[in-house]
Order: C-alpha cells, then sequence, then structure tokens
C-alpha cells in the first residue's frame, strides 16, 4: 500500500488532488450522517445552524470553504506540495457541502429531502467518479497525445485538434442519448464513447424523442423507439431500482410526497337541515 501511494500519489504530484478527494468523500460522508441524525430528531446531535430564526444551510459554508482554499492556492507565489495540499482539501470540504445541496441551488427550494433531491446525490457521484478516474491516472487521450510532441508542433496542433473534435463530439452524442455515465467515463475511455454512440438512444432522452418519436410530420422510427423501450424495461429499471436502494441506504430516503386530503363527500339538502 505504501509503494502504491508512493508511486501513484507522491511521485505524480498528485497529492494535491487526493487531498482534495480524500476531503470530498469524508465531507460527504459527514454531512450526510449530520442530516440524517438531525431527520431522526436525536437528541444527542446538534440540531440545525439558526441565527435569528434563519436556518443557514450549509452550502454557506462549503462557499466559504471553496473561496477560502482556491484563494489560499492563488495567492501564494511559491508552490509547496504541502501548502497546495492543504488547500485542496479545504476546497475538497467547500465542494462537498456545496454539491450535497446543489438540487437546492437548482430548484431555488428547499427540496433536500423530497425527490428533487436526489439530484444532488447524483451530482456528488458524479464528481466522485471523475475526481476518482482522474486520481488514477485516467488521462489516456493527454498520455497517447504527448507521444506526439516530439513529431513537429504543426503535427501535434493538428493531431490535437483532431482527436479532441472526434471525441468531444461523440461524447456530445452519447450525453444526447441519454448515456451520462458512458459519456463521463467515456472521456477517460474514449472506446466508450464510440460504443454509447453507435447504440440506441434511452426512450426518454433528447435524442429519441427527437429522432425516434414522431411529430410534425416527420414518421419517426416507432421501431426504434419500441426496442429502446424494450431495453430500458429489461436491463435499465432493475439496474436504476438497485441504484436507488443503494443511494437511500447511503443518503437516505426522501420523504414521500403528502396524500393530498379527500374532499369531504357532498351533503343532501336533508342530511344538511339535520346537521343544522
Amino acid at each position: 500500500m505504501g509503494d502504491w501511494f508512493q508511486e501513484t500519489i507522491l511521485d505524480t504530484g498528485r497529492l494535491p488532488l487526493f487531498c482534495f478527494f480524500a476531503a470530498f468523500v469524508l465531507t460527504f460522508a459527514f454531512i450526510r450522517f449530520s442530516v440524517r441524525m438531525i431527520r431522526a430528531q436525536v437528541s444527542w446531535w446538534p440540531g440545525n445552524i439558526t441565527h435569528g430564526g434563519l436556518h443557514i444551510h450549509h452550502v454557506v459554508f462549503g462557499t466559504v470553504a471553496m473561496v477560502v482554499g482556491g484563494v489560499g492556492q492563488l495567492a501564494v507565489p511559491l508552490e509547496p506540495m504541502v501548502w497546495r495540499a492543504v488547500c485542496a482539501a479545504v476546497f475538497g470540504i467547500g465542494t462537498a457541502l456545496v454539491l450535497d445541496e446543489f438540487a437546492l441551488i437548482l430548484h431555488l427550494d428547499d427540496v433536500y429531502w423530497a425527490e428533487e433531491g436526489r439530484l444532488s446525490v447524483d451530482a456528488v457521484a458524479i464528481a466522485t467518479g471523475v475526481t476518482g478516474l482522474l486520481l488514477l491516472g485516467g488521462a489516456p487521450l493527454v498520455d497517447d497525445l504527448t507521444s506526439l510532441q516530439g513529431q513537429g508542433s504543426v503535427v501535434f496542433v493538428v493531431s490535437l485538434v483532431l482527436v479532441l473534435s472526434i471525441n468531444l463530439t461523440l461524447a456530445a452524442v452519447t450525453l444526447l442519448k441519454g448515456k451520462l455515465w458512458t459519456g463521463l467515463v467515456g472521456l477517460f475511455v474514449p472506446v466508450l464513447l464510440v460504443i454509447g454512440a453507435i447504440r440506441l438512444a434511452r426512450p426518454r432522452s433528447v435524442w429519441a424523442r427527437k429522432r425516434y418519436e414522431a411529430r410534425d410530420g416527420h414518421q419517426g422510427r416507432p421501431h426504434k423507439l419500441a426496442t429502446a423501450q424494450l431495453r430500458e424495461e429489461r436491463y435499465r429499471e432493475p439496474v436504476q431500482r438497485l441504484m436507488v436502494v443503494i443511494q437511500d441506504a447511503v443518503a437516505g430516503a426522501p420523504t414521500p410526497p403528502a396524500e393530498e386530503a379527500a374532499p369531504e363527500p357532498e351533503v343532501g339538502a336533508d342530511e344538511a337541515r339535520q346537521r343544522r
């Protein structure tokens, strides 16, 4: 373990990224534990932070931490590794606090325990996955292109523009087809972008609505839409249900929407007179 850390993290200069990642994950775990204790009204756990009746969300502290960590690293002209690592850890703490309330920022409403609040957990999962890949050296595109630098600046620039254009186009098509994780991971493993761009789109994606559904005189592709829906039900939905179970176990399940009050039964004239 020590050799791996030395070779993969220290020798490659990824200590600040490691500190960011560790602080990010630990802060998210802590803040989710905290809010679940508050939600359960545990007597021995401190409650929400309020000032004059105002509930101060932890996104506020996260924003401050991000500013402190970011400016702290930029303000020091030298780049001692320890200082960069400390600033990266502070920035990671702030990022976790902000992304944990990402849904609140997006909706400008307190949807933390609503169904819309799942978006915050998705944002944290995406940030964790991308940072983890970067930490493990997942930048194959950059590694491949650096080998072309010795062939002249013109060849390198042309190759860089061409490869980036192709991969970003494939990534855009993959995301339009509703395959978020394939598109993100494909930025590090380009072959996934080719697979994601070729295969059928998910039935509720932008690509499917524009190209598969019949609309505005366009006949659409009903056979592709039917196949996409069948694949969604057979493969995607079971995985999605499993992910929801894991997500609820880690971050807490949303509060079910309150049942609408049933309308009172109409009262007949005779019964109304008896009530009066």
